[in-house]
């Protein structure tokens, strides 16, 4: 297999990872992966269980694209965030049900609990409502997307990115989560929210275990090491 065959592969894998999870539905979602030409994107209109390798649509940076299908019609903020987020190489668009919930009443996910942080900040911000398949559209959700790899989409759904698709598609199930869990926390009323200063503690944290490192905060592997137990 070539490289763009494997990578291919690997799309439609996912595709299907993202019905199967739950967090998609039908025709709805995409998802884009950077690659040495440009991009590959989904195409639109066409079920994740009748989608073929051969089906994914090569896009260029200046909005052309090659391939046997058209391209998904949200590929302008596809193309926007992997041109503008060079940390990153895939973008995952679903209309989960929880994050969607929440995006029908442009609500952004404040700090309610600490895994809010695995999107990089202390929210999970929720974009301006406009129309689909637009650049406003594009614009709105870069706007979202500032320092963070997750975001709302006003009255539409949830843009997840990542480094891999593995990890896209991992965020993407976390969103909904946290949207799930929010909207249930809503129903006893406004919970409360962690400090910029608690959630600054939590983001080191996250940053350290994601090279590897074991947590380390209070002395807890001081006990540990102490014990010969290794952290």
């Amino acid at each position: 297999m070539t490289n763009d065959q494997t990578l291919r592969a690997e799309m439609v894998k996912t595709c299907r990872r993202m019905n199967e999870t739950g967090i998609n539905q039908g025709t709805a979602g995409n998802i884009s992966v950077r690659n040495e030409r440009g991009f590959l994107i989904t195409p639109t209109s066409l079920p994740y269980d009748l989608m073929q390798p051969e089906d994914l649509v090569q896009m260029f940076f200046d909005g052309t694209f090659e391939g046997r299908r058209r391209p998904s019609s949200e590929w302008r903020f596809h193309r926007d965030i992997l041109q503008a987020r060079t940390d990153i190489d895939c973008v995952l668009h679903c209309h989960s049900v929880y994050a969607t919930t929440l995006a029908c009443h442009h609500k952004t996910i404040p700090s309610f609990h600490y895994m809010t942080g695995v999107a990089g900040g202390t929210t999970i911000r929720c974009a301006r409502y406009a129309t689909f398949g637009t650049q406003g559209l594009s614009d709105a959700a870069l706007e979202a997307l500032e320092g963070r790899l997750a975001c709302l989409l006003g009255q539409h759904g949830q843009i997840s990115l990542g480094k891999t698709m593995a990890a896209a598609l991992a965020l993407a199930v976390e969103v909904e989560t946290l949207s799930r869990l929010y909207v249930q926390a809503l129903t006893l009323g406004e919970p409360p929210i962690l400090s910029d200063e608690e959630m600054a503690r939590v983001l080191q944290q996250m940053k350290n275990m994601s090279y590897g490192q074991a947590p380390d905060l209070e002395g807890v592997n001081d006990t540990a090491q102490a014990r010969g137990i290794d952290a």
